[in-house]
């Protein structure tokens, strides 16, 4: 549970670095983050519920998708995907975002048991893909990508 949590974190707030360069969707803020269910799918695999309380002054804002891969110490440990969101303009809400985590090959639950114990978060890094659109039937002509980001920077 932990461990989801922390990659709900993550996942928050790259929603929120989507928005980078748009004017006033900068200031879009992640100001709490949940989890309403995990379900397992397999031994590699959970489906999961995200609970992100987002505070939009900003226009209405889609996201198709945000997905990628966590890194340990340089080593991928797993790929993640969530649902699309769109945002409603001028709101403070919670938002439900449906998220999977699939395993890298070679990894086991038991590493991540023990990645997710440690009281740091420190050696976790992610590459991120953002898929969105400021209009409900519009796609942004290629994703927004984010390399190396640090995840111990998002811990609340």
């Amino acid at each position: 549970m932990k461990a989801l949590r922390h990659i709900g974190i993550f996942i928050a707030a790259a929603l929120a670095l989507c928005s980078c360069g748009l004017s006033k969707v900068k200031d879009i803020a992640i100001t709490g983050v949940g989890v309403a269910y995990i379900v397992p799918t397999s031994a590699r695999s959970v489906d999961a519920k995200l609970l992100l309380d987002i505070d939009n002054p900003a226009r209405s804002l889609a996201v198709h998708e945000v997905s990628g891969v966590i890194r340990y110490n340089d080593k991928p440990i797993a790929h993640f995907a969530t649902g699309p969101l769109e945002l409603e303009g001028k709101t403070m809400q919670t938002y439900e975002v449906p998220c999977t985590v699939v395993l890298d090959e070679g990894v086991s639950i038991l590493e991540v048991f023990l990645i997710a114990s440690k009281s740091s978060l420190e050696g976790l890094k992610a590459d991120v893909d953002i898929q969105g659109a400021l209009k409900k039937n519009s796609v942004l002509k290629k994703p927004i990508s984010f390399r190396d980001l640090d995840i111990s920077q998002f811990k609340k």
